[in-house]
């Protein structure tokens, strides 16, 4: 008997949340904003004012913010954008250029970019209103390869043995994962880390100015045939790589 109620009590364990991931995946504002409603005492379970680290199960308590019953879960979108050029990175600009938030508005979900690609680069960029996935991807202890084709002038063939040695950007220390010459003004340029305009001031400490950069890859996912300014959203198979990839982060100490 003594073990039995052992398991029951240890499953229900494995089902309970943290508060503020719970009010997070409801949709409500992220961990950090529901943090603060815990500590302004705006959020009970059973009745009782929650406290900073407590958990617990939507299933079985009655969690409540302001007084009103925590909602279900939103499902989360996560897309795939052909970023054109002329577009910043970002929900909103505060100079009125255009936005990548412009282009998925047809998501019917406000969605942010994970990531950056600078305002004269094109390519790949997932769009997601998932914040735990987002900051699993941008950690960098993942190094998830990032793929560019990069139109150059100047003599890309002389420039391979900078761009594949190691390079400083910063104060650190970087180095290109690979780097291929596809064709003489044309160069295929992988990297995992994402520092600011990373590929074009390696080109640039190379002897080479950059005419076109366009992120064709990004871990499992290939921008293939979609055409700039539309979106698609992820198949099964990609969400699930994804997934897979912030899992692992989770796992890591």
């Amino acid at each position: 008997m003594f073990e039995r109620e052992y398991i029951i009590a240890e499953a229900e364990e494995k089902m309970e949340e943290r508060l503020q991931k719970l009010i997070s995946a409801a949709g409500l504002c992220s961990r950090r904003a529901s943090e603060g409603l815990i500590a302004a005492g705006r959020v009970t379970v059973n009745g009782i004012s929650a406290a900073l680290g407590q958990r617990a199960d939507p299933e079985r308590d009655d969690i409540r913010v302001d007084g009103a019953p925590l909602p279900a879960p939103a499902e989360r979108v996560c897309l795939m954008l052909h970023k054109p050029r002329g577009y910043v990175s970002t929900a909103r600009d505060q100079f009125g250029r255009p936005c990548v938030a412009d282009l998925v508005r047809g998501a019917g979900r406000r969605l942010y970019p994970v990531g950056r690609l600078d305002y004269d680069s094109e390519g790949l960029l997932l769009m997601t209103d998932d914040g735990a996935l987002a900051q699993a991807l941008t950690h960098p202890s993942h190094r998830v390869d990032k793929v560019y084709r990069v139109r150059v002038a100047g003599n890309a063939d002389d420039a391979l043995p900078v761009l594949r040695g190691p390079m400083e950007l910063d104060g650190r220390t970087v180095r290109a994962g690979a780097v291929t010459l596809l064709r003489p003004e044309e160069l295929e340029i992988t990297i995992h880390e994402g520092r600011n305009r990373q590929v074009r001031r390696m080109c640039e400490m190379a002897g080479l100015r950059v005419l076109r950069l366009v992120r064709v890859a990004e871990g499992p996912l290939r921008l293939g045939a979609l055409p700039p300014g539309q979106w698609r959203p992820l198949t099964a198979d990609e969400r699930r790589a994804l997934d897979s990839i912030a899992a692992s982060k989770s796992k890591k100490p």
